[in-house]
């Protein structure tokens, strides 16, 4: 088909458009790429694909349910759709109808299963990926109806169990009340999705499991369901099943033409099968509930058809043994860290995903944190098994690719490959010699020419780097990955082949003067020492990317001017309500980059960022979720996935680094813990936490006096590292060798 490029397909296109009265979709297109730096990859074919599908989804959204608005449907809606609500969005020109209130639901699984069920604020179950889902109501003999979603008020909670996570959802109104529980167990190594139902009425009603065709994203079509014989179960367009603890007493049906089977409990007669051509089949199963006494009923949806090889983990118990616990006076901070560490279990059942939903795919950005997350909590298998498959993504050419256009990718894996074996204290693997070699080959001559006359020389192409820093660009984030990348390539060959590690360490100092000499005019530019998120850009929210320099890469030192005035300057300008707020894309406030800032702080000593912790403790679900941004007025998910594993990675790996964390040659100790946490008598526990030099468990021990008693236990993987012990509110001391233990006395007494 190479005879395809001859034909003129921009005249064919700009004649059509013309004699149709629509706009040149060339010269459109030609002028939205004049507002970015020119680039080889525009827009990445899987950013395209995944829009594409987002927005077809808020299309059919936007022809359903705005005609249908009778019907009952996910919280999100009946929020968003409201014209009294503070979350009402005026519908006008929009094209598509998707939800930009309430992005907010928790993944609910067993550890190593890869199907990640949803729960949304109100207790819509969703078991399948993008499925439809299962919602409970409670119906009373005259006529009163519960319905979770419209009740002014309810309540969601996380419980975890050694057997797993629960979401508990409960809701009251009118003297009727219902509770819905959501959970996956093993049966016979099978993970089964279970909803439990406990109602409660003061006169007879009905407990309602009704069958949904719609999630937290809108419309997901059910094109024929039907009741059982026995009444004990429903198949779901002939390929799901779910089973009920009891026969429905009564079962309704309903269709698109005919409304949602709600509007017609009171007043149809039985059905036991659907079928509609539309899509939106809607069932209803209905047990008794005598009044006065609490009613329980049970779904179960099987997510497999049988036991998966290998099999599953038979308890999250032996999951979590060995990692690193938590124990503080917070009972915030302690259920946010036992919350974070469950979910990065949850979605890391071989690839590791940002989320169980928007971002249910691969990313190496993503990866790069959550796998480090994983390393410094003690789950080293997970981390390993991820990274054993980061060689299979890599093209001939060296490219670490999960999406075109990423020059970020290859020094994030470079990065936390070495990484994995900093914290293990294992030597290179040597399938790893040549897929290091490639990658590192990349970076080198991926970097544009030194001898350019213009401020991106020496710099990686331009390119969309994090897609929320702005359009196509030289972005320093990528060029700050790309350095520490050449940094780990050259301290992983270091042994197995000398030449190539002095080779791209030459390189790596290189590329670092490249980089300061394009800062150095950014500063002249721009008049302070603050770094833009690019040669060519003002100082904006986009210059949270260029903090990478410090956090996490290290590439600097903690004081480092350019990353405490770039700090200073996203805090003045792009913070509210105490947290970042990304102005570009997200268009809401981002927990894990406001942790960015804080780790930043931490590591200069500065105070602030237990403000900055504190802020995103606030703004996490009641279940310890964050979605990716969060709408500053309403406080519900905004943007991305709602239950973003990203957020969770970065807030285990803050309270990880407030209690150590590495310095070069140096460990630090105990240096972000709030001290507040100081002001009782019981005792402060972490680990063991792994490190570079080998894994650490920390206790401190409160005394009223402000005399606090810091001891450790730790298996060094040779000699002791310089301790450096900076518990707030006392004098930094630096640990005689051979100690484990050190009181302290407060600056001022």
């Amino acid at each position: 088909m190479s005879w395809m490029k001859w034909l003129p397909w921009r005249f064919i296109v700009r004649y059509v458009a013309r004699k149709h009265d629509f706009l040149d979709p060339i010269s459109l297109l030609a002028r939205l790429h004049s507002f970015a730096q020119p680039s080889e990859v525009g827009e990445p074919i899987e950013l395209l694909r995944a829009g594409v599908v987002f927005h077809a989804r808020g299309l059919i959204n936007s022809r359903v349910i705005q005609h249908n608005l009778d019907w009952v449907w996910p919280y999100w809606i009946e929020r968003q759709f409201d014209p009294t609500d503070p979350s009402f969005i005026p519908r006008a020109f929009s094209i598509t109808h998707i939800n930009l209130s309430h992005r907010n639901w928790t993944a609910i699984g067993h550890p190593d299963c890869d199907e990640l069920p949803i729960v949304d604020p109100r207790g819509l179950l969703t078991p399948f990926f993008d499925s439809w889902s299962l919602d409970g109501w409670l119906l009373s003999s005259n006529g009163r109806c519960l319905l979770p979603s419209r009740a002014p008020e309810a309540r969601q909670r996380q419980v975890l169990h050694d057997d797993g996570v629960r979401i508990v959802t409960e809701s009251a109104q009118d003297g009727l009340a219902l509770t819905t529980t959501c959970w996956v167990e093993l049966e016979g190594g099978v993970p089964v999705c279970k909803m439990r139902l406990d109602a409660h009425a003061e006169v007879d009603a009905s407990l309602v499991l009704s069958l949904r065709p719609s999630n937290p994203e809108g419309i997901s079509f059910i094109h024929e369901a039907h009741l059982s014989d026995d009444g004990h179960s429903w198949t779901v367009d002939g390929k799901h099943r779910v089973d009920f603890s009891e026969p429905a007493q009564r079962h309704y049906v309903s269709d698109y033409h005919n409304g949602d089977v709600h509007i017609h409990l009171m007043d149809r007669q039985e059905q036991t099968r659907a079928v509609c051509d539309v899509g939106m089949v809607t069932t209803a199963a209905l047990f008794p509930v005598e009044g006065g006494r609490i009613t329980s009923i049970t779904a179960r949806i099987p997510l497999a058809r049988k036991a998966p090889t290998p099999a599953l983990p038979d308890s999250w118990a032996n999951e979590l043994s060995g990692t690193a616990r938590l124990q503080c006076p917070d009972s915030r901070y302690q259920f946010l860290y036992d919350a974070a560490v469950a979910s990065l279990v949850l979605h890391s059942p071989d690839d590791v995903y940002p989320g169980p939903f928007t971002y249910k795919r691969f990313w190496f950005r993503d990866a790069a944190f959550i796998i480090n997350a994983l390393l410094n909590i003690g789950l080293t298998q997970r981390a390993e098994r991820a990274l054993s498959r980061f060689p299979e993504r890599q093209t001939t050419l060296g490219y670490f690719r999960s999406q075109e256009g990423e020059w970020d990718s290859n020094g994030e894996a470079l990065w936390i490959m070495r990484r994995f074996l900093e914290v293990t204290g294992r030597p290179l693997p040597r399938n790893w010699v040549g897929p290091v070699k490639r990658g590192a080959r990349w970076i080198v001559r991926k970097r544009l020419k030194d001898t350019l006359e213009a401020p991106h020389a020496g710099l990686l192409p331009a390119g969309f780097s994090a897609e929320h820093l702005g359009p196509n660009d030289y972005y320093y984030w990528d060029d700050f990955w790309g350095i520490a990348g050449l940094e780990a390539a050259c301290s992983l060959l270091r042994h197995e082949a000398p030449d190539d590690s002095a080779d791209f360490r030459r390189e790596a100092d290189n590329f670092a003067r490249a980089v300061d000499r394009s800062l150095e005019k950014c500063q002249r530019r721009l008049g302070r020492l603050a770094m833009p998120a690019s040669p060519y850009r003002r100082l904006d929210a986009g210059a949270i990317g260029s903090l990478a320099l410090g956090y996490p890469t290290q590439l600097c030192a903690p004081d480092d001017p350019r990353l405490l005035d770039g700090a200073d300057f996203l805090i003045e300008r792009c913070f509210v309500k105490g947290a970042f707020n990304q102005d570009m894309i997200h268009s809401g406030l981002n927990a894990y980059l406001t942790l960015h800032v804080a780790q930043v702080l931490l590591r200069a000593g500065d105070p602030r960022h237990v403000e900055l912790m504190d802020a995103v403790a606030e703004l996490a679900s009641p279940t310890g979720q964050w979605p990716e941004a969060i709408h500053p007025a309403t406080l519900g998910g905004c943007m991305g996935d709602g239950h973003h594993v990203w957020a969770s990675a970065e807030w285990v790996l803050m309270i990880r680094n407030c209690f150590v964390r590495e310095e070069d040659d140096v460990l630090v100790l105990c240096a972000g813990i709030p001290e507040r946490w100081l002001d009782q008598d019981q005792p402060i526990r972490f680990g063991p936490a792994p490190t570079a030099f080998g894994p650490i468990s920390l206790c401190i021990r409160p005394a009223a006096d402000g005399a606090h008693r810091v001891e450790w236990q730790a298996d060094w993987f040779s000699e002791a590292p310089t301790l450096d012990l900076q518990l707030p509110g006392c004098e930094a001391t630096i640990v005689p060798d051979g100690d484990s233990a050190v009181t302290l006395r407060p600056l001022y007494a």
